[in-house]
């Protein structure tokens, strides 16, 4: 049996955006059958919304497209996180300024999401929790997750 790929999606808070990536890219795993190859998660730069549930606009828009957000919890992320998952995906430049500071091979080791996105014109998911666009986020991390899903698998031959 291989080790699992283990995938870790990053904003500040760990509410809106990365809690969504980690809901939507988790669902997409689950469809193409191989939710026992992969280990997902999400975390935030900032502490202050440590163990609660995804912000009500994300679980709304999530529900809308019958994802789950059952048993999701915000957390900080961790030293370790940088060493041990395979895949970092940041929202946004800021998210990838903090975690540079945060650990030495942050910056090498992270890559903004929407890089997988070229074609959607933006590099960075912008935040709703400031100004409530939960399905234009929801529209830019379902593109780019699903995007990212084909490349880790043609990548790691799953």
């Amino acid at each position: 049996m291989s080790r699992n790929i283990r995938v870790l999606f990053v904003c500040m808070g760990n509410i809106c955006r990365s809690p969504m990536a980690e809901a939507v890219f988790r669902h997409l795993v689950t469809e193409a059958g191989l939710q026992d190859r992969f280990e997902i998660d999400s975390a935030g730069t900032g502490g202050w919304h440590v163990g609660e549930p995804p912000h009500p606009g994300t679980q709304r828009v999530l529900a809308r497209h019958q994802i789950s957000t059952a048993g999701m919890r915000a957390r900080q992320v961790r030293s370790a996180d940088i060493d041990q998952f395979d895949y970092i995906l940041v929202m946004d430049h800021d998210n990838l300024a903090d975690l540079a500071r945060f650990h030495p091979k942050a910056r090498e080791r992270a890559k903004l999401l929407l890089s997988f996105a070229p074609e959607l014109g933006v590099d960075e998911v912008p935040d709703p929790y400031y100004n409530g666009r939960f399905d234009e986020v929801y529209r830019l991390i379902e593109t780019a997750c699903r995007n990212l899903l084909a490349y880790i698998r043609e990548r790691e031959g799953v």
